[in-house]
């Protein structure tokens, strides 16, 4: 990739607060001090009205775009959506991107010396929820001096994000973009979760949370937790195309129980790859936020979450193989967002690659995307950062509803 494509090095800085005052939980918890960790691409216009918020997902960090600390083997996550000429273009857009408290990339989580003992909180953390997670990015928002985001942006567990600030904080932000997404976890979603979340327990390693000091960690179970989920981010005819029957390093059957088909082998390389980055426990604290989150409540009218939202523009995307959040979640939430009277666009996209297609689907993702914001420069009237030049992008330029309905059924 050229260095003209890319943010280029960046470095993930950090923002500390709740020093004088704990920060309030939903649970009813508190904590103090918390630090989120953060990126920033591109620069702020004048009226700080150029600012766009990325959700990552579950197991995602503040490094979303560039090459942290100049390494470019550590490019981020959404590099392909995020950088000049992009989708997310820097050239306009001054682009924030927050690890979610809770997770272990720098900022506040179980993995988190507790300033009462010395030692990682553990389980001593208080458990989190989505609305946790987005109350500390209105702080970090507060210390940008940014009183109104122009979108805020995810899929996933990031969508849960922007739901959330979409309902709950419809003042701060002008439109949001939720990307293979649900406004609360199903039975069977929560099931998934529990799993993943029983082979860490089983795992003697994890010592009821207690391991930080110890030299064995639940690594055995977190693995396996991860090759659960990593099933459901794949489609059955992705892995069918990707593996098939096929064996790995063999020409027949050994008839033991050693790892045998290639897909055995992705599975379980991905799952010691995740051991290596990611904790145990940050794992269960995130995970039980997801299961936790239903803008439903506490009337159990979706649509009155959306009460106060109907001056957001929405622009929702599902994918046709994703089975974690099937495109019926994302329809009953456009459904929701008509009956609050908001201006929501909706787009299926056809495609093989299960829920991962946000992250992959980069064409696409770039042209619906990179549309829907030029709308909103438009009609919101964005100024650009001063000195900047926007580039051409190779996209479309149309960015009505009834363009994207088009598109949509163009990709169907």
């Amino acid at each position: 990739m050229s260095d003209n494509a890319t943010v280029g090095p960046v470095q993930t800085q950090s923002l500390t607060f709740a020093e004088d005052e704990p920060f309030c939980l939903e649970s009813g918890a508190s904590i103090g001090p918390v630090t989120l960790a953060y990126e920033t691409y591109g620069r702020l216009n004048a009226d700080r009205s150029n600012a766009i918020l990325i959700c990552h997902a579950l197991s995602g960090s503040a490094h979303a775009a560039g090459y942290l600390d100049g390494d470019p083997d550590k490019v981020g996550w959404w590099e392909d959506c995020i950088g000049p000429g992009k989708a997310f273009d820097t050239d306009r857009f001054f682009v924030i991107c927050s690890n979610v408290i809770g997770s272990c990339y720098g900022s506040t989580g179980p993995a988190s010396i507790d300033p009462t003992t010395g030692k990682a909180y553990g389980l001593r953390f208080p458990v989190v929820t989505i609305g946790d997670m987005v109350k500390a990015q209105i702080e970090l928002i507060d210390h940008l001096g940014i009183d109104k985001l122009l979108c805020v942006a995810g899929g996933s567990m990031g969508g849960m994000q922007v739901l959330e600030w979409a309902a709950r904080h419809p003042d701060r932000v002008c439109s949001a973009i939720p990307i293979a997404t649900t406004a609360q976890h199903s039975p069977m979603l929560i099931a998934f979760s529990e799993v993943g979340r029983q082979a860490i327990y089983a795992d003697p390693a994890w010592n009821h949370g207690e391991y930080y000091e110890r030299l064995q960690k639940p690594d055995a179970g977190l693995a396996v937790a991860r090759m659960v989920g990593h099933i459901t981010y794949l489609s059955e005819e992705s892995m069918q195309l990707k593996f098939g029957r096929r064996l790995q390093g063999m020409e027949k059957y050994g008839f033991e129980f050693d790892t045998e088909f290639a897909v055995e082998s992705y599975l379980k390389y991905n799952g010691h790859k995740f051991t290596q980055r990611f904790d145990a426990n940050s794992y269960l604290y995130i995970t039980k936020a997801m299961d936790y989150f239903d803008l439903s409540q506490p009337t159990g009218a979706l649509a009155a979450a959306f009460a106060g939202s109907s001056h957001l523009k929405f622009l929702v995307i599902s994918f046709t193989s994703d089975w974690l959040y099937p495109s019926y979640h994302s329809k009953q939430l456009v459904s929701a967002l008509t009956a609050a009277d908001t201006d929501v666009t909706y787009l299926d996209v056809k495609s093989t690659w299960g829920h991962d297609a946000f992250l992959l689907e980069v064409e696409t993702m770039t042209n619906l995307l990179g549309s829907f914001l030029d709308r909103l420069v438009r009609e919101e009237r964005i100024a650009l950062p001063a000195g900047s030049k926007v580039r051409a992008a190779k996209r479309a330029t149309a960015g009505s509803p009834a363009h994207h309905s088009r598109l949509a059924e163009n990709l169907a």
